[in-house]
């Protein structure tokens, strides 16, 4: 199981080229109708930031620690860049609700508005929030030797946490093998999902479900799934 990410050709990934002008806003506009389903990502410099679709709307944006049509008004806002499309990357949260019509004209009014008003000195970062039990999870596996990732999300799909275009991955990932692991255990009356596992050639997917969360691994292709799984188990256990 892998994302467009994985794949090892340009032409599978998607396409890429340079962002000049009202250039992105074309090719937003363009995805949407088209009823695309992926991300954009793009690089401007030294950020980046990343537009997700699904069947052509546009439901979640991240541009550092920004999210939701803030994060989508900051990337539109860019001036020049490249970007690159990718098919197949889900998200399993929605932050966006409007059209995209409306999120494009609503966006370039903010933009408007940005460059009448002078600019205000930038405010000191607030503190992060210490984790939570539950979250603190995905930080214990992330230290296993041969773990490249993880994520925390509910039984239901959000997402906990591992802020990023990789940890939304991720998430993605999780969400989908976790239902086609739910589909299966059902239709072998095997119960609740209790773990689950893919063996890739890139990179290895783990998966472990409790009564109200999922954990999402993503391991090294050279590293032993099942080393890594016990490893991951023994750590959350410790930690408790």
């Amino acid at each position: 199981m892998s994302s467009s990410r994985d794949a090892p050709s340009r032409a599978s990934r998607g396409f890429e080229g340079e962002v000049a002008g009202l250039g992105l806003t074309d090719i937003v506009q363009i995805n949407a109708r088209n009823g695309f389903s992926g991300s954009i990502r793009v690089q401007h410099g030294d950020a980046a930031g990343v537009i997700f679709f699904r069947e052509g709307d546009i439901v979640h944006a991240e541009q550092g620690a920004k999210s939701g049509e803030d994060a989508f008004c900051e990337i539109i806002g860019w001036q020049g860049g490249r970007f690159s499309v990718e098919t197949n990357v889900v998200t399993a949260l929605r932050t966006i609700q409007k059209r995209c019509e409306h999120l494009l004209l609503d966006a370039h009014r903010v933009l408007d508005e940005r460059a009448r008003t002078p600019s205000a000195p930038p405010r000191a970062a607030p503190e992060p929030p210490k984790r939570a039990g539950a979250e603190a999870a995905a930080e214990l596996a992330r230290n296993v030797p041969g773990v490249t990732n993880a994520a925390l999300l509910t039984r239901t799909g959000t997402r906990i946490g591992a802020q990023g275009y990789e940890g939304e991955v991720l998430a993605g990932q999780a969400l989908f093998l976790g239902l086609f692991a739910g589909e299966m255990g059902a239709a072998f009356d095997a119960g609740e999902l209790r773990s689950a596992s893919v063996e890739g050639v890139r990179r290895h997917l783990l998966l472990f479900g409790s009564k109200t969360h999922m954990l999402a691994v993503h391991a090294r292709p050279d590293a032993d799934p099942g080393a890594v799984d016990a490893a991951v188990r023994a750590a959350l256990a410790k930690g408790k």
